[in-house]
């Protein structure tokens, strides 16, 4: 059985840590916590299940607070987590059956992160991160924020998530300064950096800004092709925003010039069309995604309902506005399965038997 430190870095998490770490402790071999500045009692409950309780003086850099955590590891693997996250019960065997498993040749674990959720607990938004890496094996962290190992050498993909809970919001504006900080001192963020830094302006309602750090990105033709397409993605809602709803339609079709359709962008496209009431063509879209095959190992944003839920249930609403009664009730039901406690599946039902 392989062994692993559990590394984290925290700055007042007293609300979240102890939940974090009754979730994992028995199952990792060591834990490390970087505390980067805490106030409250943080280091406190850290130290119940730990000896390994570091400061490290915070400077607007995530990737050097995390590589200073992977430093004070001593066992095979390193494995990270955020304060509010947690390993559900299944997700704790999985793990468990992982670490009893792992062939020591691997490299890293690639692992789904679930961050987004509906009212019923169901997954929303998840991707694959690096969740386990080879301690010192020349692998580190790099970006100030939204920080990455790049994978290298042989990596598998694992059963088990990881689910990201928040209680609290946290600092809206932490990312964005980090960002404008390093551009005032000269920095030039590389591709990766500079895709996020257009997320957080477009975050901040800066509509103009980040559509247009989003074209720079795709121009100079070095990012990621899933960031590429969510780039892509991006100047559309921007576009959008600005009023040039023609543009934010090409923009969407842009993501076909990297890599077959995602269904998410076939759900995009189908919004686009039935806000403005082209039933037919929605349909189309809507539709066309439920072709596409989900695939998370890609390592892309996944909506999981537009593989599903999403689609039939606007097709419902595509096929009912074009008459067909009789297909809209089909995919009612079909989204019904999907969710079996959705209220518009409920609304629609109740909507078909007043037209019996």
């Amino acid at each position: 059985m392989v062994s692993v430190s559990l590394c984290m870095i925290v700055k007042n998490e007293e609300d979240v840590l102890e939940r974090c770490l009754n979730s994992v402790s028995d199952l990792v071999d060591e834990i490390v916590i970087v505390d980067t500045g805490s106030t409250d009692r943080t280091k406190e409950i850290a130290a119940r299940f730990t000896r390994l309780v570091l400061e490290f003086p915070w400077r607007d850099d995530f990737a050097a607070a995390r590589n200073e955590s992977f430093a004070h590891a001593s066992m095979d693997y390193c494995m990270w987590l955020d304060a509010d996250d947690v390993l559900l019960e299944a997700d704790r065997a999985a793990f468990l059956e992982l670490k009893e498993t792992l062939d020591p040749a691997v490299s890293v674990v690639m692992a789904p992160y679930h961050t987004g959720f509906d009212g019923g607990g169901r997954v929303t938004f998840s991707y694959c991160r690096e969740r386990l890496i080879k301690n010192r094996a020349g692998m580190a962290w790099e970006g100030a924020v939204h920080e990455v190992i790049a994978p290298a050498g042989r990596i598998v993909y694992a059963d088990f998530a990881v689910t990201h809970r928040k209680t609290r919001p946290s600092d809206p504006d932490r990312n964005l300064r980090i960002y404008q900080a390093q551009l005032r001192e000269g920095k030039t963020l590389e591709p990766r950096q500079q895709f996020y830094y257009g997320r957080e302006l477009y975050y901040h309602q800066q509509w103009e800004e980040a559509l247009a750090v989003f074209e720079a990105f795709l121009a100079e033709g070095r990012g990621w092709v899933e960031n590429c397409i969510d780039a892509c993605c991006h100047c559309a809602y921007c576009q959008e925003k600005l009023g040039r709803p023609e543009a934010a339609l090409a923009s969407l079709f842009r993501t076909f010039s990297y890599d077959r359709p995602r269904a998410e962008v076939c759900c995009e496209l189908g919004r686009w069309f039935l806000e403005r009431e082209r039933h037919g063509q929605a349909a189309y879209w809507y539709a066309l995604a439920l072709t596409c095959a989900r695939d998370d190992r890609r390592g892309g944003f996944v909506s999981p309902d537009c593989y599903g839920y999403l689609p039939c249930i606007q097709l419902c609403v595509c096929c009912d506005r074009l008459g067909d009664r009789e297909r809209a009730r089909v995919f009612n039901e079909l989204a019904a399965a999907c969710k079996p406690d959705d209220p518009a599946a409920a609304r629609n039902r109740a909507y078909f038997q007043t037209l019996e």
